[in-house]
C-alpha cells in the first residue's frame, strides 16, 4: 500500500468507528417503511431504496481526537511529519521522500523544509479530494 493510502486509511478507519474513536454525533439512520399489502392478483412493485449520498469525513475532528489521546501533542495541521506520526506511520526523511515520489514532487528533495511544506499541502488536497472535510482556514 502506498504511503498516501496509509495516511488516508489511518483517517478513514477512524471515521468508520475504528479503535478508540467516538464520533460527536451518530449519523441519522433511515429505516424503510413497510410496503402496502397487495392482493395476489396485483403485481408487487418493489422500489429500491435510494443510495445514500457520499458522506464527508470530519478529518480535523478525527485527527484532533486522536491527538487528544496522546501524551505528546502533535502539530498535524501544519506538519507532514506530525500528521504521519499521528496516523501511526514512520515519518523519516526516506519515507517522506517516498511520499514525494508518489505525489510527483519535482523539487529538490535535499531541501526537506520546502518538500515538507509541499507534501503537507498535497496530502491535505488528497484528503479533500477523497471526501475529507477540513476547516476553511486549512483548505488547500
Amino acid at each position: 500500500m502506498s504511503i498516501l493510502g496509509k495516511i488516508l486509511g489511518g483517517i478513514w478507519d477512524r471515521a468508520k468507528g475504528g479503535p478508540g474513536f467516538k464520533p460527536q454525533k451518530q449519523p441519522d439512520v433511515v429505516t424503510p417503511t413497510s410496503a402496502p399489502m397487495t392482493t395476489p392478483a396485483q403485481p408487487t412493485i418493489v422500489a429500491q431504496a435510494p443510495q445514500p449520498a457520499a458522506q464527508t469525513v470530519d478529518v480535523a475532528g478525527i485527527l484532533d481526537f486522536m491527538n487528544d489521546q496522546r501524551d505528546q501533542k502533535l502539530n498535524w495541521r501544519t506538519s507532514i511529519v506530525d500528521l504521519m506520526k499521528l496516523v501511526g506511520l514512520e515519518s523519516s526523511l526516506s519515507e517522506r521522500k517516498e511520499l514525494a515520489d508518489e505525489l510527483s514532487y519535482t523539487g529538490d528533495k535535499s531541501d526537506s523544509a520546502s518538500m515538507n511544506v509541499w507534501l503537507h499541502k498535497q496530502v491535505l488536497t488528497k484528503i479533500v479530494d477523497n471526501g475529507g472535510q477540513l476547516p476553511t482556514d486549512m483548505t488547500p
